[in-house]
C-alpha cells in the first residue's frame, strides 16, 4: 500500500496524525504502508481516503491519483445492484444489495454511477465472485474495457468488450469460459448493449 504513504507525505501528515484523524494507531498505517497488513477493511479505507483528500481507488493501487475536497460532501451513495431487469432504467432498479461511496467528483460533469456485485468467476483472477465494481452509466466504450452488457433484454453481465469491424467480443478473463461474439447485426438485432463501464473495484476481506 504504498500510495498511502506517498499520498500521506505529499500532505505533509506524519503517521500519528494520520492514525489520530481515522482513529487507529500509527504502527496500524506503518503497517498498512508497509502491505505488511494487505486486506484493509472498507470502512477504514474511506477514512484514509477521505483524509489523504484523494479516491479508495488510489490508494489501494488501482487508479491513478484523483484528489477531492475535504468537506462533508466530498462522498456521495450509490446503489449496489445484484440483477438489472430486462427494460428498467438503472435508476428504477429495486434489487438494491446496500450503497457504495464514490467521490462527488466522479459526478462532476454529469456523470451518473451504479454498482455491481459480481456472481461467478468468469472473469477470474483479476475481479473475483463477490467484488463489487463501481461504474460509469454509459451506453458506449472503447475496445478492451470491462462493460456490464446486457444480452437479449436478459440480466447484465460483465466482461471485456473487444471491438471487431464485424461486431464485438465479449470476453472472459478466466480460460475455463468460452468467449461470446456478436455480429453487427446481432448487436442490433438480440439487441446487446451496454449500460456501464469499470471505474473501480471494491473487494472485501476474506480473513
Amino acid at each position: 500500500m504504498s500510495n498511502i504513504k506517498k499520498r500521506r507525505k505529499e500532505l505533509g501528515l506524519t503517521l500519528a496524525e494520520l492514525a489520530a484523524r481515522v482513529g487507529l494507531r500509527d504502527a496500524t498505517i506503518q503497517r498498512y504502508e508497509s502491505g505488511e497488513i494487505p486486506n484493509i477493511k472498507k470502512d477504514t479505507i474511506m477514512k484514509l481516503a477521505k483524509e489523504l483528500k484523494c479516491t479508495p481507488g488510489y490508494l489501494m493501487g488501482w487508479t491513478d491519483l484523483e484528489t477531492v475536497t475535504s468537506s462533508a460532501d466530498a462522498f456521495m451513495k450509490i446503489p449496489v445492484l445484484g440483477l438489472i431487469p430486462a427494460g428498467v432504467p438503472i435508476e428504477a432498479v429495486e434489487d438494491v444489495l446496500g450503497y457504495e461511496e464514490i467521490p462527488s467528483s466522479y459526478c462532476a460533469g454529469g456523470e451518473k454511477y451504479f454498482a455491481l456485485k459480481l456472481n461467478g468467476n468468469s472473469m477470474y483472477p483479476e475481479y473475483h465472485s463477490g467484488d463489487i465494481v463501481i461504474l460509469k452509466q454509459q451506453e458506449t466504450c472503447n475496445s478492451n474495457e470491462d462493460c456490464a452488457v446486457m444480452i437479449n433484454g436478459g440480466d447484465a453481465t460483465f466482461k471485456r468488450v473487444v471491438r471487431q469491424k464485424n461486431g464485438i467480443m465479449l470476453k472472459p478473463l478466466n480460460p475455463n469460459y468460452d468467449t461470446l461474439f456478436y455480429t453487427n447485426e446481432e448487436i442490433e438485432q438480440l439487441p446487446v448493449r451496454i449500460i456501464g463501464v469499470f471505474k473501480e473495484l471494491r473487494r472485501r476481506s476474506t480473513n
